[in-house]
């Protein structure tokens, strides 16, 4: 009986070791081909395409939204204890230090990390990976690297839009639904922020982008079953992007503000 317990569950935590292995030694191999030539500027500038400029709308609405809703419980909850002046507060500083980031990346874990596994999978499966490496083109140097640094630069910059978003979100509800002041809100909404906050949000957003593409790329790169295995990559691509996502911002947190 206990056997029977035991066989499935070891061969559960093998399997995720095996794989924690092949990740990190494929993230190893694409941090080192990031200094290696030739260097494919087209490719670069595709990427920063698909990942930046075609994601700026996703970002925009949901920015906007999140930061809203949120202004609406800030508003309903402090006014409880007459205390409408601090909502202000509280928005810009979790606008800055979390949504943003947060949320910025959890939706480009969905949008662009599930895009390189399938895009990724499918030349897997076709075979056209196979061929990269009859012509003597390294696939890391190739495939990941554009995407992943593409993803280092981009998701910061998508993580400034959505704080500048985040800030008319809230004006929206609190000076334009709640009647508080446009100069009160203005100046309250930055009264807890440093210049800190920002570079916590800035070195966050970096380190999930990292994680997108990194995640999105190697679930690609190992996809294996023809359709159902394509299928099967971006799914599997968003949500251990997703947890890593939550995971990395929890010890970000606190190890930033220390």
């Amino acid at each position: 009986m206990l056997q029977t317990f035991l066989d499935p569950l070891g061969s559960r935590i093998l399997g995720a070791l095996d794989q924690a292995g092949d990740f990190a030694v494929l993230s190893g191999r694409t941090f080192r081909a990031v200094f290696r030539r030739p260097f494919d500027g087209e490719n670069l500038m595709r990427q920063f395409l698909a990942v930046g400029v075609n994601s700026v709308p996703v970002v925009v609405l949901t920015s906007l939204a999140v930061s809203a809703v949120f202004a609406v419980q800030l508003a309903f909850g402090f006014k409880q204890f007459q205390a409408e002046g601090l909502a202000s507060q509280v928005e810009g500083l979790a606008v800055v230090r979390e949504l943003a980031p947060v949320i910025t990346g959890l939706m480009l874990a969905g949008r662009v990390g599930s895009a390189m596994a399938a895009e990724l999978g499918t030349m897997q499966v076709t075979e056209q990976i196979d061929a990269l490496e009859c012509l003597a083109t390294d696939p890391i140097h190739y495939l990941f690297v554009p995407r992943l640094l593409a993803a280092a630069l981009m998701v910061p910059l998508l993580t400034g839009l959505s704080i500048y978003v985040g800030y008319w979100g809230g004006y929206l509800l609190l000076v334009g639904a709640e009647g508080q002041s446009a100069v009160v809100y203005q100046s309250e909404f930055y009264k807890l922020l440093a210049f800190k906050d920002v570079r916590i949000a800035l070195t966050k957003a970096l380190v999930f982008g990292l994680i997108i593409a990194l995640v999105g790329c190697w679930r690609g790169y190992r996809t294996r079953g023809g359709a159902e295995g394509v299928g099967n990559a971006p799914t599997s691509s968003v949500v251990t992007s997703s947890l890593w996502i939550l995971i990395a911002d929890f010890f970000l947190t606190k190890l930033l503000l220390v």
